[in-house]
């Protein structure tokens, strides 16, 4: 039985039972004997607690089978490989029994490994005729329970709101175990290169050349392109959008800020290889040529042109998180300010702008965090040489951009030319953490101040 088979069938059961449990419900509510039973939650509720005793279960057992059923399989396939096949490289015995599984009519394949193929085989339709079977008896058991528990007495609706509440603790704890596991797995692979490449060096070191014979794994070479990019990609954007967010939520009229606002927020949603391109074609050599003529060299590719092309793309985050929290000011505090005799501006800065700099700050750090982030526009407008300059006329590159390409293609993950580059992730997640606690206690120190 394969999956989707069972999903169908899982899902007939789940509106099955919903339907006769809220059913029998209402059949408590008619009257007997002159009498009306009163029921404890809505009908519905009853509904929805045999659902979830049908779905929920049901669905757990079917994802955790789903997630070890190959390697369940794999570990009972390895047990029958007889000792006469050669297991140094277990990985390959076992892909070649189920490519020849997959593909029985290949005839180059020795005997025994049509024999294992075949056992693979009968072991993956066992394993799809257990789970079917398995998980719609879990379900129909599930159905049975929560019909059977239907009462006027049942309390239906506390259990489901309790469910529900599991489900969205549930849900809160994702993003937390995802981020624990990212930390854990570069933090894990980082130890790993630190036993082959000095700290020191690395955190340290000013030559960057991971792929040399004789190679250097100095990062601050990455770490100065990636801060003077982000800068000039801040300088850009943050006076921009946050003008834009106060004119828009100030001053503009209702018809032009319904042009404006979706007009400027549509930066966002461009590709950045469009904005790559962008750069490459028309600023790069407009810097290029402006500065040629002044008398100041500049590379073609340069930290300037992706800074500026960046500083363009991010400007919707400034200025669309500003606009909401500005607008969300309550208005007598607006008029609170100019009933004492205060201009618009002087509002504006004394009063607006306090009020709604936590959401500011929000916007400015998830601009910083895009830009730091950041990897086409800079391979395509400022390159991959590893300069350690402050000239923004310079080709330079960044931490993600060295990332990619330190992982692009057939890498060996016991080289610390590969290993590398989770050491580089490690560092810019410890940078970016501290500066996010940084403006996080920028945030509380002005929000007292303003209290």
């Amino acid at each position: 039985m394969t999956t989707h088979l069972i999903i169908y069938f899982l899902f007939a059961i789940v509106v099955t039972s919903y339907f006769f449990s809220r059913k029998r419900a209402l059949a408590y509510k008619t009257k007997i004997k002159g009498k009306e039973t009163t029921l404890h939650s809505l009908p519905k509720y009853y509904g929805y607690y045999a659902a979830m005793w049908a779905g929920i279960p049901a669905l757990i057992l079917l994802l955790v089978w789903i997630s070890f059923e190959g390697t369940v399989i794999d570990r009972v396939l390895i047990k029958a490989i007889p000792s006469s096949v050669d297991k140094t490289n277990i990985s390959l015995v076992l892909n070649d029994i189920k490519l020849t599984a997959s593909m029985p009519s290949l005839a180059e394949h020795s005997q025994e490994t049509q024999k294992l193929a075949s056992y693979y085989q009968e072991l993956k339709a066992k394993s799809k005729n257990l789970k079917g079977i398995l998980v719609l008896l879990i379900a129909i058991a599930g159905a049975y329970f929560g019909f059977v528990k239907t009462s006027p007495s049942f309390k239906a609706r506390i259990r489901v709101e309790r469910w529900i509440e599991f489900l969205l603790m549930g849900c809160s704890f994702i993003a937390i175990i995802t981020t624990v596991g990212i930390v854990v797995s570069v933090l894990f692979e980082s130890l790993v290169f630190f036993k082959a490449a000095a700290p020191m060096d690395f955190l340290f070191g000013t030559h960057w050349r991971p792929t040399a014979t004789e190679p250097s794994f100095g990062a601050i070479p990455l770490f100065a392109g990636t801060l003077l990019i982000s800068l000039i990609a801040l300088t850009i954007s943050i006076p921009i959008g946050l003008m834009a967010a106060i004119y828009l939520s100030e001053y503009a009229n209702h018809r032009v800020r319904t042009i404006a606002k979706p007009l400027l927020e549509l930066l966002a949603g461009i590709p950045t290889v469009v904005y790559g391109f962008f750069a490459v074609l028309t600023i790069a050599p407009f810097i290029r040529n402006t500065f040629s003529s002044i008398g100041l060299p500049a590379s073609s590719e340069s930290a300037l042109a992706a800074g500026l092309v960046m500083g363009v793309m991010i400007i919707p985050f400034v200025s669309s998180l500003s606009d909401d929290v500005i607008s969300a000011v309550p208005q007598y505090m607006r008029d609170g300010s100019l009933g004492l005799g205060a201009t618009k501006s002087e509002t504006i800065k004394q009063v607006i702008l306090p009020a709604a700099l936590p959401g500011v700050i929000g916007g400015i750090l998830l601009a910083a965090s895009r830009a730091i982030g950041e990897t086409m526009i800079v391979v395509m407008a400022a390159g991959l040489a590893a300069n350690l300059t402050a000239n923004p006329l310079q080709a330079v590159t960044t931490v993600t951009v060295q990332i990619v390409a330190l992982l692009t293609g057939d890498q060996e993950f016991d080289s610390p030319k590969t290993l590398v580059a989770f050491a580089l992730a490690l560092l810019l997640f410890v940078v970016t953490l501290v500066l996010n606690l940084f403006a996080l206690r920028v945030v509380k120190k002005y929000r007292e101040q303003y209290d």
